[in-house]
């Protein structure tokens, strides 16, 4: 699974079995649609997963992520993670 950073800011989340293949497809505008009109691209992050299904699961659970919690991803911010979820509710104030 892939995130890539696309010229316009923006990220496409991806998975795939040849990930260097893949980004020079990419890189190249060979995958027609959201990335080849938004030419360059560059990598920012992707996982290794054992099995494919894995991997595609991943990316459908990360393409309906926040902006915010895919940069954390990026980041590293794994604890940030769960704050940054759509369904997440704050946490009661003490009194």
């Amino acid at each position: 699974m892939y995130i890539l950073q696309c010229s316009d800011d923006s990220f496409y989340t991806g998975s795939t079995r040849n990930l260097e293949a893949r980004l020079y497809h990419h890189q190249n505008g060979l995958v027609e649609g959201y990335t080849s009109r938004r030419l360059p691209v560059r990598l920012v992050y992707s996982a290794y997963f054992a099995r494919i299904e894995d991997a595609y699961a991943a990316e459908k659970q990360v393409q309906g992520w926040s902006r915010a919690k895919r940069i954390a991803l990026i980041e590293g911010r794994f604890e940030d993670l769960p704050a940054l979820s759509r369904t997440a509710k704050p946490k009661p104030e003490d009194d």
